[in-house]
């Protein structure tokens, strides 16, 4: 069995999206090694304040989003008619397809935010499908529990310590799998999957031993090729957000919130939206 390495580190930096909510940039569009998640951040707001004004309607064509919510509230709308409420530990998923109008609003009686926005690439064949949307409550994630750590799975079939654990968002998991994992200070465990796959950790609480370095929070690990990865906690433990699918390997073309496969699409996708074809 091949074993996994760390191919690179990202480090994520502070900014603000939507109408000036606080969050830390991970990563971004059109990266190769992290095909098909085209891009990750992390919500940071840790006051009211922070908040913004939220993110108020906008547009999307041809990927799909995730929100997964640690803590705080946030409030879904659409133009297909779809409302959902999620809070801590939450998930809301939707897939843009040919074209979407949504917001992301905090409810009233959130003070604070922190949870993490992904998107995730759909094919050329199903980025003019219908658009679909689904909320899942932090009560349906299946969680697995083992020596020395608790993994909590939202999307995809995992294999780690010897033992499976599959999330309940199934729409998601023929393009990606989303997993919540958790690590206590002393514990080593093993991760199996297809050495085929992108797998990606974004570590937001704690540290990863790495070699003979210290790999703490706000840092975005890209992984080799590989069968196996073992993962080795810090002094404090680790909390990590693991991401992985198989690459599509198509041309990106992205414009703000459109995601296609090239430049004439991209403009199709504006003038869809000027012509009111969203709503």
């Amino acid at each position: 069995m091949s074993d996994r390495t760390i191919q690179e580190v990202r480090r994520a930096h502070p900014s603000r999206d939507g109408d000036g909510v606080a969050i830390q940039r991970v990563a971004g569009m059109q990266h190769a090694a992290m095909d098909p998640i085209l891009m990750l951040d992390e919500l940071r707001a840790e006051r009211r304040e922070d908040l913004g004004g939220g993110f108020p309607s906008h547009p999307h064509r041809g990927m799909q989003t995730l929100t997964y919510m640690k803590h705080g509230g946030i409030i879904h709308e659409d133009s297909r008619g779809n409302r959902g409420e999620i809070r801590g530990g939450g998930v809301q998923w939707m897939s843009a397809g040919r074209g979407i109008i949504h917001s992301e609003m905090p409810t009233r009686d959130t003070r604070g935010l922190h949870g993490f926005q992904l998107w995730i690439n759909l094919p050329a064949a199903e980025k003019m499908g219908e658009p679909r949307y689904r909320d899942i409550p932090a009560s349906a994630l299946t969680a697995l529990d083992g020596r020395g750590f608790r993994a909590l799975a939202i999307a995809g079939e995992w294999q780690l310590a010897g033992g499976t654990v599959t999330g309940p968002l199934h729409e998601l998991a023929p393009r990606a799998g989303v997993l919540d994992l958790h690590l206590q200070a002393g514990a080593e465990i093993s991760l199996e999957l297809p050495a085929t796959e992108t797998l990606l950790a974004y570590i937001y609480e704690g540290a990863l031993r790495h070699a003979d370095r210290s790999l703490g929070e706000c840092h975005l690990l890209v992984t080799s090729s590989g069968e196996r990865w073992t993962l080795q906690p810090g002094t404090t433990g680790a909390s990590l957000l693991l991401l992985r699918g198989e690459p599509l390997r198509e041309p990106v073309a992205q414009y703000g919130p459109f995601v296609l496969n090239t430049a004439a699409e991209i403009e199709q996708a504006i003038r869809d939206y000027q012509s009111g074809l969203f709503g």
